[in-house]
């Protein structure tokens, strides 16, 4: 038996935050960086949660979309895994906060927590305990992001925090639908970026918040080949292990936080951009949450059939990296 994608769901918080709403924040400190950052990146917006939501909040109700979309209930989900690096707590897992307040009584969890490409390695970790667990039947994999709560208010890096949240509801099929995974990593550029107080390396403390160690921060900036090359990188190491070449796919959906990394990846691997999908433009970089995000949103354009071979590939700080290809 193979583990299959049944339905996708979503989920878009109603606060709009503009360029313009940040152009007005920071043109007096910073001028020209809003209009910079547009142009580096394509973000023209971006949306938030109510003050007082958590993480989990936005995540349950993309997953009981999903569960809508597939026909089942909450009591019918075997197993949730959540992958975040905005979580609820630093423990206990978010995900069985996600089980009770969306009613998954019978389920099991757990988070993954290789920040953006948490998605996809959740769903190969979810296929794979599919197929070699018969009871599982009903796993339910979700990307959530809520990182504009953890910066400091007047970080400029908020540009491309957008909340969201994109699940998926993975059934058993005798058809194949998890195809294979790749994985790279480089943890030499752990500390370019991060949150780095509140764990045993530094406990929270009084001087941490002062020094602002306790909300997330960009130490360094990462390379651009960091997914300049590795991204075709992993998608080729995944194309080879998994028996297809890379004119095979049909469709393939990257971290969204910059378009033109995108094309030029794109261009490398030989695939025209018709091929991808981007939501940058218009819901901000919603980091664990945008690729399951970009893929509802494509199924959702009817962009990707019943039958396609599709590559998602994350890529997150650490920095780790992940691809999985699935047959829909």
């Amino acid at each position: 038996m193979f583990a299959k994608i049944a339905s996708t769901g979503m989920y878009l918080p109603a606060r709009e935050v503009s360029n313009d709403d940040l152009r007005a924040k920071f043109n007096a400190t910073l001028p020209e960086f809003v209009d910079k950052m547009e142009a580096s990146s394509s973000i023209k917006t971006r949306w938030w949660a109510p003050d007082d939501w958590a993480t989990s909040d936005l995540a349950v109700r993309a997953a009981q979309q999903a569960l809508e979309r597939a026909g089942k209930k909450p009591e019918e989900v075997d197993l949730i895994v959540l992958g975040t690096d905005s979580p609820d707590y630093l423990t206990p897992a978010t995900s069985v906060v996600v089980q009770h307040k969306l009613g998954a009584k019978n389920a099991g969890t757990f988070d993954v927590g290789c920040a953006c490409a948490s998605f996809p390695t959740g769903l190969s970790a979810a296929a794979g305990i599919m197929a070699t667990n018969k009871a599982i039947k009903c796993v339910v994999v979700i990307g959530v992001y809520m990182m504009h709560k953890l910066a400091a208010p007047n970080d400029p890096m908020i540009f491309f925090y957008g909340d969201g949240a994109g699940a998926a509801v993975l059934e058993r099929s005798e058809s194949a639908g998890f195809l294979g995974a790749a994985y790279l990593a480089d943890g030499a550029y752990a500390k370019s970026w991060g949150i780095y107080a509140g764990g045993t390396a530094e406990p929270a403390s009084e001087d941490a918040v002062r020094a602002g160690r306790t909300t997330v921060k960009m130490v360094e900036r990462y390379p651009p080949e960091i997914n300049n090359e590795g991204w075709p990188k992993v998608v080729r190491n995944l194309a080879h292990n998994s028996g297809f070449g890379i004119s095979e796919i049909d469709f393939i959906v990257f971290t969204q936080v910059r378009k033109p990394t995108i094309e030029l990846v794109m261009d490398d691997l030989g695939l025209p951009m018709a091929k991808t999908h981007t939501i940058m433009e218009k819901w901000g970089y919603t980091g664990s949450a945008c690729i399951p995000m970009a893929l509802h949103d494509a199924l959702e354009e009817q962009k990707i059939r019943r039958g396609d071979l599709v590559v998602l590939v994350g890529s997150g700080v650490g920095y780790n990296q992940a691809a999985t290809a699935v047959r829909m």
